[in-house]
């Protein structure tokens, strides 16, 4: 299947790129390509870590503002996981860890890769790297963190596995980020207690 780019017309510039796209791609009922343009936004690849601390058997997630979700019947705060964008040069797991201790004061120890993944594909073209993260979580109920120059107030929820799993399951996640990492610990959560000592 061939695809060629006709034109690009770069339409914002800011914290994101927006660009405007003309282009073809072949059909699968094949004939004439089709001709389409589409708007795409650009902001660079991303990083995600779930922390779990397998001997207690507990979750970091995080809380933020977040203006995508002004609409939200809950509001727009947010529970997620820690991610950031993904600087060049970077690798992925570098991100995940230094967005640990800035957005939660947490080190993380051996890293398992769940999966990379397009977020929105129809109209952007940021991809994430999906990670859960060995953690020591203590039997306290997380603060507040992040970098107030970026913005962030960022507040950390250290919760028992099945209290997240309950969380999850009773829809008070939100974004695809924590729902996938979450879902992926529910199928290999006692292979990866096995594996790192829980």
């Amino acid at each position: 299947m061939r695809w060629d780019l006709l034109d690009v017309e770069e339409l914002y510039r800011g914290f994101f790129r927006l660009h405007r796209l003309r282009l073809s791609h072949a059909r699968f009922r094949g004939g004439e390509p089709m001709v389409i343009e589409r708007e795409l936004i650009q902001r660079g690849d991303a990083a995600a870590v779930l922390p779990y601390d397998p001997v207690r058997d507990r979750v970091l997630l995080v809380e933020q503002f977040r203006v995508g979700a002004l609409e939200s019947p809950h509001g727009p705060w947010l529970v997620e996981i820690i991610a950031g964008l993904v600087e060049p040069g970077e690798h992925p797991e570098a991100v995940a860890r230094r967005e640990a201790m800035e957005e939660a004061g947490c080190t993380l120890g051996e890293m398992r890769h769940v999966h990379d993944y397009y977020a929105t594909p129809g109209s952007a073209s940021e991809r994430i790297s999906l990670f859960v993260g060995r953690a020591d979580l203590p039997q306290l109920e997380g603060g507040i963190h992040g970098l107030e120059a970026e913005g962030e107030e960022i507040r950390t929820h250290i919760l028992s596995v099945d209290e997240a799993f309950d969380w999850l399951d009773r829809r008070n996640i939100e974004t695809a980020m924590p729902i996938i990492a979450l879902q992926w610990l529910r199928l290999h959560r006692e292979d990866l207690r096995e594996a790192w000592g829980g």
